[in-house]
């Protein structure tokens, strides 16, 4: 039998046939070469689409702005930059009464309000009224010391709330209640 030189490895001078598996693989990839040679080259964008090179000054051990950092420092940094100072003081007033005060004084009032730096505070009878009034210049150096000047600048303090029957859809005209309290 004659060879016709129709095969692809051949070598005849015959019309080419259909390139098949590991030539037509060459092929591709020969092809997919030559075409990326052909485009101009640009430079590699990394994932997050930044700046790939390093950043300097960075390279070693030691503490670096980019640490984990306390939630205390962060929180008052964040306090700080914000101008939160005076609005944090004032509620310290009220979340922390019995640290600032003392807990023998604050087992006997409660702070009402603070407003323009006057603080009021309800006693729970009027003789501790009465002692709060002496002690409230103390008080208010103590309330400076533990929380910052000028947070608190004047004490008003009332003795216990009692009920009024001055006013009201039931108000009776007359001498009030005499023999309520029996």
């Amino acid at each position: 039998m004659a060879d016709t030189g129709a095969g692809p490895a051949g070598g005849s001078s015959g019309p080419p046939a259909d390139k098949s598996g590991p030539e037509l693989a060459r092929a591709a990839v020969e092809a997919a070469l030559a075409k990326r040679k052909a485009q101009p080259r640009r430079k590699a964008v990394p994932e997050g689409g930044g700046d790939s090179r390093r950043r300097r000054g960075y390279t070693g051990p030691g503490p670096d702005p980019r640490d984990p950092q306390l939630f205390g420092a962060l929180l008052g940094r964040i306090v700080k930059a914000r101008g939160w100072q005076r609005p944090a003081a004032e509620a310290t007033v009220f979340g922390e009464w019995e640290r600032v005060v003392g807990a023998d004084v604050a087992a006997h009032c409660r702070p009402i309000k603070l407003e323009d730096g006057e603080l009021t505070v309800e006693a729970e009878s009027t003789a501790w009224a009465t002692q709060l009034r002496m002690l409230s210049t103390r008080l208010i150096a103590r309330i400076a010391g533990e929380i910052g000047h000028n947070v608190v600048k004047k004490l008003h303090i009332h003795g216990p709330s009692t009920p009024s029957w001055s006013r009201g859809p039931m108000r009776v005209r007359g001498r009030g209640p005499r023999d309520t309290y029996g």
